[in-house]
């Protein structure tokens, strides 16, 4: 690749198009790296190839750009049906990709029986009769399903099983059936139950529970008490899945798409809402090569989704949990697929506040569930023993970080991983004391000597690999620390984050400083050492604020013998505060209630000793 020519982008930009359309990026073996879409391409192109200002991803895609290609559009919108027909063609790279090219499931009702029958149905809607959906995933059809065929019994049993049974199947025996094969039932009646199941599936709860209920009162007014009976019990299934359903409204239809991103990957959970009813919710977990920001992350999610499928219905709105530049061409393009006004929705309030709030608590978990599964974890230790050509899989990681600010409360962490995530009982920190302010290698030997000293004596596990947090300063402090201690098994990997500091872009040192590792941006590797060293860096915050809190909320007359917590009240309330009382002479403070001319002199002595 360092023989490759370089991309003469003065050239390709002079005879770049202003017009809209869409641009491919391809790397000098002719991969596609990234398909993106713009409505001034020149303009777009243009920001690729400025000396500052880039992002980590936008830095890491025009190193490898070796060939631009581009396609003019008649406007944004068709630019943006088309980056994604490309997307979804190529997968490129660079992309945010969503893995996820299945249609939604819906409930269907037959209609051309004289027993209509419900059930699950996925693909082309050719059969006659109604669709109610789309839900999110079988599991939640089969919810209702499961729900109705308790309530109203109607049939759910294949037409070719339905036709030719001559007695009642076990669903009769366990009354989730009422045997309309064997004209057990009535049609007028099985017509009723068929349009309760119609109403709850069209969200319309309220409306079917109060029509319920005047139907059991005018039953038990006609000593009907059999029938009563039997819509109390309808009223009571139907109420419980309300209570379950905090945020049934009865009105309102929208998808709620919220994003969550962290080192390692990133959900985007939807929610569906029907009628103020809530269908389900199902999570994505598209793949990310370099860490994204929420709204980045929808403005390439959107699209695939719901153009990625001519099948997938798309509402009136979309409520998210983040902004975008984008989302004001994704809004026309899904208006102008399906015909009517689409609306995109950052900002909302009430009910839909509290939907997406819901949406966004549900990503954030998905993703740490994801980030802290057992298996993604171990695939996570494989692919580093891979990465770093190691000939057993390491089971225990340690790392260290050092937190301070200009040199006060300068405090260490450990924290420690193994194939089943984070081992917190092991976690350790370290006050470090008579050191230079400031002097992070300094601090790093100190933490490291106190630590590998301690497991050399027999007191903890000696970790497989051992991570600093920092360049090859850090990391030579720890190799000496290993030299000095004997210690000569033991892998060493120091984590720079390079001039962006940012998460994607960092360069590891393996063993020794000459030796440069660096990793794609979507390596699982990778993304699991981001994830012990910003974890190491979270504890090491914490840490250091406790001790700087602390620190700072201390009285400097603590430990001035003959003072003690009532003299230092009554010291603080004779002269209103600290501030006061450091103005004070020995003679003045000599007058406090309880102090004397010696204990004064001491008191002023130890106030004025900087």
């Amino acid at each position: 690749m360092s023989s490759s020519p370089v991309f003469d982008a003065k050239a390709f930009l002079a005879s770049a198009s202003s017009k809209p359309g869409v641009y491919r990026m391809f790397d000098a073996d002719g991969e596609l790296l990234y398909v993106g879409k713009a409505g001034n391409l020149k303009k777009r192109l243009s920001s690729y190839f400025r000396k500052t200002g880039l992002s980590p991803k936008t830095e890491a895609l025009v190193a490898r750009i070796q060939q631009i290609d581009t396609t003019i559009t008649g406007n944004e919108t068709e630019a943006l049906l088309l980056e994604q027909s490309l997307i979804k063609a190529n997968r490129p790279p660079y992309n945010i990709l969503l893995r996820d090219d299945k249609s939604y499931p819906y409930v269907f009702l037959s209609s051309n029986d004289d027993f209509p029958r419900l059930g699950l149905h996925r693909g082309s809607k050719r059969a006659k009769g109604r669709y109610f959906g789309p839900y999110p995933s079988a599991g939640a059809i089969r919810e209702s399903l499961n729900l109705l065929q308790k309530t109203f019994l109607v049939r759910q049993c294949e037409d070719s099983y339905y036709r030719n049974r001559t007695r009642p199947c076990l669903q009769y025996q366990i009354k989730r059936c009422k045997a309309p094969c064997v004209g057990l039932v009535d049609a007028a009646e099985y017509a009723e139950d068929v349009r309760h199941s119609v109403m709850f599936l069209e969200g319309r709860s309220n409306a079917l529970n109060d029509e319920l209920t005047a139907a059991m009162e005018k039953a038990a007014t006609a000593l009907d008490f059999e029938r009563a009976a039997e819509l109390r019990d309808q009223i009571a299934l139907l109420r419980r899945v309300q209570d379950q359903q905090s945020i049934d409204t009865e009105q309102g239809s929208a998808d709620i798409v919220a994003a969550a991103v962290a080192p390692g990957g990133a959900c985007v959970h939807v929610i569906m809402v029907r009628n103020g009813r809530v269908l389900g919710s199902k999570n994505h977990f598209p793949r990310v090569p370099i860490e994204q920001q929420p709204g980045e992350v929808l403005a390439a999610f959107l699209p695939q989704y719901y153009l990625g499928s001519a099948e997938r219905e798309v509402p009136a709105e979309i409520i998210v949990n983040a902004e975008h530049e984008d989302f004001a061409v994704i809004t026309r393009a899904l208006s102008e697929a399906r015909g009517f006004n689409v609306s995109i929705s950052p900002r909302v309030r009430g009910t839909r506040r509290r939907w997406q709030e819901l949406a966004s608590s549900n990503a954030e978990q998905s993703l740490a569930s994801l980030l802290s599964n057992r298996q993604h974890v171990q695939q996570r230790f494989e692919a580093l023993q891979q990465a770093l050509q190691l000939d057993d899989m390491p089971t225990r990681l340690e790392c260290y970080d050092i937190s301070h600010s200009s040199g006060e409360a300068t405090v260490a962490s450990c924290v420690v991983f193994g194939p089943e995530g984070p081992i917190k009982s092991d976690y350790r920190r370290f006050n470090i004391e008579g050191v230079t302010a400031g002097d992070d290698y300094a601090a790093m030997h100190q933490a490291l000597m106190r630590r590998f000293s301690r497991i050399k004596d027999g007191e903890g596990k000696m970790p497989d690999i051992l991570l600093v947090d920092g360049g090859k300063g850090q990391m030579n402090m720890a190799r000496d620390v290993l030299q000095e201690l004997a210690i000569h098994d033991l892998t060493l990997v120091g984590v720079a984050k390079g001039v962006t500091r940012k998460a994607g872009m960092e360069t590891l040192f393996l063993n020794t400083p000459d030796n440069e590792l660096v990793l794609p941006g979507h390596s699982p590797a990778l993304h699991l050492i981001q994830h012990i060293r910003d974890e190491a860096h979270r504890f090491a915050i914490t840490g250091h604020r406790q001790r700087r809190g602390k620190a700072r909320t201390s009285s400097s007359l603590e430990g001035i013998a003959g003072v003690g917590p009532k003299r230092r009240r009554e010291l603080l309330k004779h002269f209103g505060g600290l501030q006061e009382l450091k103005r004070a002479s020995a003679a003045e403070i000599a007058k406090a209630p309880g102090i004397s001319k010696k204990l004064a002199e001491q008191i002023y002595a130890v106030l004025h000793s900087d």
